[in-house]
């Protein structure tokens, strides 16, 4: 997972270090054009004081003004005189000239807050000549930003590719460890229960016998669940209470005596569309998590409420608490805060509840030194 992230963080580095060097790069560029561009206008300029102070309009140097004012085609210029009147448009749209009012005064005002304007004095009168950014220039003024928009979509594209490469990964892990660990089981299981077989000849062992053979059912469960970890399961409608009541029950026999596991809030009869034995391994995760947050000894409370398009199970403990810090990383695979554990478990609860149950898992709300809750919705 770390060097997981490390990659991303280089991916991030060096799309900014290749912007920064194209934005350094392009504002030079940029900047030794506006020079040569000034240096166009003010050559325009000299081309406009010859032809206007010009006696022979046939004279070489007049052909060579005209034909310097008339080699512009890029940088637009607007002709001004002293009192800021427009004596002349000089590549100015001029569809948008017509038919929008006032449009040359507005590029006027945007010209005068671009660059200083370039004074002709024709000894007579004097007029100013006002230009704006050639077509050119303002491309490539905005040429980093298109390249930084390129370059966040692939970062996004790359990241996206990563993240479903690395879920990938941790399904066929989880995929691969739960078919050996149910693989595994199945020799002490059978072991086990043939033991059983010689208890039961022993009538003082009945009581004994009958607890046993309840825990040898749920493991036999719980390998099944192994078992069919990476295939789709089979929902169908069961009443949530009753699961809900077998789940309570069950756990509080095997909870220490200070703890009381109760469901305090739920109607009588629920119906949700749920695979019974996945949803089991989730309450019970929750509830084995709870009674590690106890420390031995407290309350865990199950409520839940029926809507017309939805059901909320909260699963409250009034135990140590989640710092703040750590809620977001509780289901993430191999966050754990105990000394053993994998951190697989959470991890593997939210799977079952979004993916097989279309649903959503998430720390409600948590207080050090008060409690937890937990919220599962299930919607039907």
């Amino acid at each position: 997972m770390r060097q997981y992230l490390n990659w991303k963080s280089y991916l991030v580095v060096i799309a900014l270090i290749i912007v920064g060097a194209s934005l350094y790069y392009t504002n030079q560029l940029a900047a030794k054009l506006a020079v040569e561009e000034r240096k166009k206008v003010e050559e325009i300029t000299n081309a406009l004081k010859i032809v206007s102070s010009s006696d022979n309009p046939e004279g070489f140097e007049t052909q060579l003004a005209m034909n310097k004012l008339s080699q512009n085609k890029t940088i637009p210029l607007i002709i001004a005189d002293e009192k800021g009147n427009i004596k002349d448009k000089i590549n100015i749209d001029s569809v948008n000239a017509i038919n929008k009012a006032n449009y040359a005064e507005q590029q006027l005002e945007k010209y005068r807050s671009q660059h200083a304007p370039i004074l002709v004095d024709y000894g007579t009168g004097t007029d100013y000549v006002y230009y704006g950014e050639s077509y050119l220039l303002t491309q490539l003024r905005y040429f980093p930003y298109v390249q930084l928009a390129i370059i966040v979509v692939f970062l996004i594209v790359v990241l996206i590719a990563l993240n479903a490469a690395h879920r990938s990964l941790q399904n066929q892990v989880w995929v691969g460890l739960s078919k050996e660990t149910a693989h595994q089981l199945g020799t002490p299981l059978s072991s086990i229960e043939a033991w059983l077989e010689l208890l039961r000849d022993n009538e003082e062992n009945r009581e004994a016998v009958t607890e046993l053979q309840k825990d040898l059912d749920r493991l036999k469960l719980v390998a099944d669940r192994f078992g069919k970890v990476g295939s789709t399961p089979q929902l169908k409608v069961e009443n949530l209470y009753v699961r809900l009541q077998g789940i309570v029950e069950y756990m509080q026999k095997r909870s220490p005596q200070k703890v009381t596991i109760s469901l305090i809030e739920c109607e009588s009869d629920v119906p949700v569309n749920i695979s019974g034995p996945l949803f089991d391994w989730v309450m019970e995760n929750l509830i084995r998590n709870a009674l590690d947050a106890l420390g031995g000894q407290g309350k865990i409370e199950i409520s839940v409420v029926n809507q017309p398009q939805q059901v909320y199970i909260d699963i409250h403990d009034t135990g140590k608490g989640i710092p703040g810090h750590q809620v977001k990383k509780v289901f993430t695979p191999g966050f754990t805060t105990k000394k053993r554990g994998w951190g697989l478990g959470l991890s593997l609860a939210r799977r079952i509840i979004t993916q097989y149950h279309h649903g959503s898992i998430f720390v409600k709300n948590s207080e050090v030194g008060k409690g937890t809750t937990f919220r599962i919705i299930l919607r039907r």
